[in-house]
Parts: C-alpha cells; structure tokens; sequence
C-alpha cells in the first residue's frame, strides 16, 4: 500500500495548517538571522526550513523517518539553493541521539507524536536548546470545552492548558501563532484532491478501497466538527 500521507501530501509544500507569511513571522519573533542554527524534528518535505533558511539565512538540521519525504526533501533543497544551509538526517528522531544545547531553535512543528505526545517532546526539545534559546511546537488544541458526546480528545487541551503544559517543562511561551480557517481549508483540501487525483489514476489498485475509506472519513470528520472544534497554533517558548 502507498503510504497515505505520501499520497495524501503530494501538493503540499508547507505540511501543517500555516502558511509562508506566518512562518517568517514566526523567524522574526525568534530573531533567525545568519548565525542562528535550527533543529528541525520531523521536518518532512524542509517546507519551513526552506522559508526560513531564504528569508533570514540560518542554517538548519533536519530529522526525517520517512523515505519518501526525505527524498522529495533533498530535491527541493538543491533546487533551493540551500544545500549549504540545510542537512537532513533520515532516521527516526526519537531513537537519534541528539546534541544537548547545541541549537539556537528547537522545532518539532504538527509531529509531537515523535516522542508520543506534548509531554514527551518538550523536554527533548528543551535538552536540545541552548540556555536562551528557544522551542517551538505546532500543536492542536481544543477551541471549545468540553467537547461534544461521541468525540475524543486524543490527548488534546484547550489553548490555555497547551500553554500551562509548556510552563510544567520550564519553557515560557512568548509568541503564539494561530492558525486561520483560510490555513486548515488550504490544509485540508489538498489531501482531498491529491487523493481523490491518485484514486482516479489507480481505480484497480488493491488498497484504492481502503484509502478512500480513511480519506472520506477524514474529510467528512473534518467538515462535521474539526473545522469548528480544533484549533492548531505554534508556540514559541524560551529556555531559561
């Protein structure tokens, strides 16, 4: 079976409901400039990076597990311009032994997951960062509590609580960037074409049936309660 998210990310140059304009916001908040060095856990196909590395000239180190990402990610970056700024190591983060205070950023933006949840990564993060420097996480967060009957929290709080969870682990989140609806419909809608696209070419693959399963239930969770319950910020916190 193809990957879903290679399929279901194929037109996707940034992979998390934000946009350009808000990640170079977010460079300016952190002050990025040509001597600071970014590690980038779970990066993907380096869309961050490769806005960040054009617009302030940092330089970045990317983790990736996935083949496919890291393949399409070699590509961009050469074709970028931006070999000389951007390294990406394929392995799974979580298993990688990573340099403590050895980067100005630590970002794990959308893939928590990597060390199971918010409460696993921020210390691996902070471990990361340098005394002053910063961690930044792209999270969900519920915008409305308690949530209806029949939906799990999957181990997400309200904005606030998110915000709390960085303060347990010594960090203090001094810039916070949401996400609009325009950045989740973007978001959204381009796994909805991509698949439906990859469905239409490959009607007799074996595992056509159960990609549109997983697809359709996403999108119709997404337009029955996701867009107006979840919310997804990045939150910019320094070590102290």
């Amino acid at each position: 079976m193809p990957w879903y998210f290679a399929v279901a990310e194929r037109d996707h140059d940034i992979q998390n409901p934000t946009s350009a304009e808000k990640l170079r916001a977010l460079g300016e908040r952190l002050r990025l400039g040509p001597g600071s060095h970014v590690l980038d856990v779970a990066c993907g196909k380096c869309g961050p990076a490769i806005v960040l590395a054009e617009t302030f000239g940092c330089t970045f180190t990317g983790i990736e597990r996935a083949p496919e990402f890291v393949a399409e990610a070699r590509e961009r970056v050469v074709a970028s311009g931006l070999d000389d700024r951007i390294q990406i190591v394929e392995a799974d983060a979580s298993v990688v032994e990573i340099e403590a205070e050895a980067y100005d950023v630590a970002i794990c933006l959308g893939a928590s997951f990597v060390w199971d949840d918010l409460h696993g990564t921020l210390p691996q993060l902070r471990r990361a960062a340098r005394a002053g420097g910063y961690v930044v996480v792209g999270e969900p967060y519920w915008r409305h509590w308690p949530l209806p009957a029949g939906i799990a929290d999957d181990g997400y709080v309200t904005l606030q609580e998110t915000a709390q969870r960085f303060r347990a682990a010594e960090l203090i989140v001094e810039t916070l960037i949401d996400s609009s609806l325009d950045d989740w419909d973007r978001y959204e809608t381009l796994h909805w074409r991509a698949l439906e696209e990859w469905l239409g070419e490959h009607p007799d693959d074996p595992d056509a049936r159960e990609i549109r399963r997983r697809y359709e239930a996403n999108r119709d969770d997404y337009l029955g309660w996701q867009r107006e319950l979840l919310g997804w910020a990045i939150f910019a916190a320094r070590k102290r």
